[in-house]
């Protein structure tokens, strides 16, 4: 499938070029145009009950839009929410465990499934699953700021950034657990952290959402200092 990335580095966009008969699925809410004969389905992932059950949970919104190519052919744009870039992970009958906000879009014969994150997941962005993806084809994610990937040799090991986190390949072995003692981890700014063991990749983003509304409370006050106007934030 052809498909090229626009507005790189900062605010990236996809544009996916469909030959007849192609067609690609993406999160609802992230089409920004269409060229051409497209059809276009709304549906849930993996049949309604099941969609329904694994979109609620990985805090996702409920329903997919699947793209399809008439004899015509067209061009779908897609746009992620945060400003970032997107990267392309080819899949080849295995998986990638992607963080929930990180997938914007995919195409070929895939499946998705939920991952079960424990309770440290709750407790460290508020939520228990992420996705995984798997099968034939190909997932595009965004990140809000940089995509950076690392390759993990069998047995090589690394410690994560609980937000910096993106996606990672399933063969991956992870846990989420609290940064180093009591101190550091109230402290250190770091809170919660993935230890992850290859074989596999590893896809990091090189900003965070909480780090930037953090940076924009310090501007931002429940009243502005001059004329004493209430700004609600969050």
């Amino acid at each position: 499938m052809e498909y090229e990335l626009i507005g790189q580095p900062a605010y990236t966009a996809l544009k996916v070029y469909l030959r007849p008969g192609e067609s690609v699925t993406s999160e609802a809410g992230a089409m920004m145009a269409i060229e051409g004969d497209v059809q276009i389905e709304t549906h849930t992932a993996g049949g309604v009950a099941k969609g329904l059950l694994r979109r609620v949970l990985a805090g996702e919104t409920l329903f997919l839009n699947t793209y399809t190519a008439g004899p015509g052919g067209g061009v779908v744009w897609l746009a992620p929410s945060p400003p970032g870039h997107i990267a392309y992970i080819p899949l080849q009958g295995g998986g990638i465990i992607v963080q929930d906000m990180s997938y914007l879009a995919h195409h070929g014969n895939t499946q998705q499934d939920i991952v079960w994150r424990g309770l440290r997941g709750m407790i460290a962005e508020g939520n228990l699953f992420w996705l995984r993806i798997s099968g034939y084809g190909g997932v595009w994610v965004n990140s809000y700021g940089h995509v950076v990937e690392k390759t993990l040799q069998a047995g090589e090991k690394m410690i994560v950034d609980n937000f910096h986190f993106v996606a990672m390949s399933d063969t991956v072995e992870w846990n989420v657990r609290k940064f180093g003692s009591l101190k550091s981890f109230f402290f250190g700014g770091e809170g919660f952290v993935i230890d992850v063991e290859g074989p596999g990749l590893i896809y990091l983003q090189t900003r965070t959402m909480p780090e930037l509304a953090n940076l924009l409370r310090r501007f931002l006050g429940e009243r502005s200092s001059g004329g004493g106007v209430s700004i609600s934030f969050g």
